[in-house]
């Protein structure tokens, strides 16, 4: 009796622990690398509002982890081999500068799906691309400076010189000067994501140039902070909405919302039916999203940069519409012509009435 007791105990606890690791195998796991930390307030704290999004939307059926401040290039590569090995099925690798190290990863993991942010190489048939079309928002954000600038100086921080940091600073300025022939921009490159320290000089610098409206390209609320000390200076959210700094001196902001992406790109492979793609969602798609525009900012002023947001989102207006020339005078885009993807993926030149030169 003992022995039959025995055997059934160990038959039973052979059970349970066969649908155990059944249950892990079902069980897709999705994993994030990050830049930045997911308190930044920014970028990376908005990367993971998407991974709490796939938390609640999937429940047990998906794991999800996550690693935050990798450095680009050498470590990114590390912490994704790590990954890959630990049985991730589908790894995000959320900053442009990851791009190479996606790549190299997935050439040696062809079973796990890798999705790269603001990334253009798709090098193996595991890897697929996403982004968000930015400069929709600095239109709107753009319109809203050239109206409340007093001095007609609005600044930029800047992060890196490459092609999406560079549509955001064209678009600002282009809508600016649209409502506001005077203005005039001055960019300052942080020549980092995240470093509030740097950010925070940036903004000073601007500021003691005589700037009053500054936006930022990068991941911290820090140039927003040195706004506030600051009567008379406004500012934007940028890729989170940093109401804390509402009503002024932060007046709207650009919200990235990854989370829709996330869920749709988990799911498919739960499905089975992941593919490689391309991705890149604006104001019409929701990925990018308007924050409120506060009372500090005159209510036609609101109004109108409200009708632009309404009219991208409609199809009915492109922040890149002719006539533009580039900065040395040489047209660009004619009347009613409106800049190509390609265009505006590989754009490396300011439009005119900019000044300075990009970093090379």
């Amino acid at each position: 009796m003992k022995r039959r007791t025995l055997l059934a105990g160990a038959a039973l606890g052979l059970g349970l622990t066969l649908a155990g690791t059944a249950m892990a195998q079902d069980r897709t796991k999705a994993c994030f690398v990050y830049v930045g930390p997911i308190g930044d307030g920014g970028w990376t704290y908005q990367h993971h509002q998407g991974l709490l999004a796939v938390q609640e939307a999937f429940g047990d059926k998906v794991e999800t982890t996550y690693q935050e401040n990798v450095p680009e290039g050498a470590d990114a590569e590390r912490v994704l081999t790590q990954m890959a090995l630990s049985g991730c099925d589908i790894i995000f690798t959320t900053s442009f500068g990851y791009m190479d190290a996606t790549n190299a990863v997935a050439a040696r993991f062809p079973d796990v799906k890798f999705e790269h942010a603001t990334g253009y190489k798709r090098e193996h048939p595991n890897v697929a691309t996403y982004n968000a079309r930015f400069y929709e928002g600095r239109a709107v954000m753009g319109t809203i400076a050239g109206r409340m600038t007093k001095s007609n100086k609005i600044g930029y921080i800047a992060s890196f010189p490459i092609p999406e940091v560079i549509q955001g600073i064209n678009a600002s300025y282009i809508h600016a000067r649209k409502v506001n022939p005077d203005v005039t921009i001055s960019v300052v490159w942080a020549y980092t994501w995240f470093d509030p320290a740097k950010e925070a000089d940036a903004a000073k610098a601007l500021i003691e140039q005589g700037v009053d409206v500054i936006l930022s390209h990068t991941d911290s609320t820090a140039p927003l902070a040195e706004l506030a000390k600051t009567p008379g200076t406004i500012g934007f959210g940028q890729a989170s909405d940093m109401a804390e700094y509402k009503p002024s001196p932060r007046v709207s902001s650009i919200i990235d919302n990854w989370a829709p992406y996330y869920i749709k790109r988990v799911q498919a492979v739960i499905d089975g039916t992941w593919e490689q793609t391309d991705a890149w969602e604006g104001i019409a798609g929701g990925e990018v999203e308007i924050g409120e525009i506060t009372e500090a900012v005159p209510a036609e002023v609101k109004a109108e940069a409200e009708a632009m947001r309404d009219a991208i989102a409609a199809g009915t207006y492109h922040p890149f519409t002719g006539p533009l020339n580039k900065q040395d005078g040489t047209p660009w885009l004619a009347e009613g012509q409106t800049a190509s993807d390609g265009d505006l993926l590989g754009m490396d030149f300011y439009v005119e009435g900019i000044e300075g030169d990009i970093p090379k």
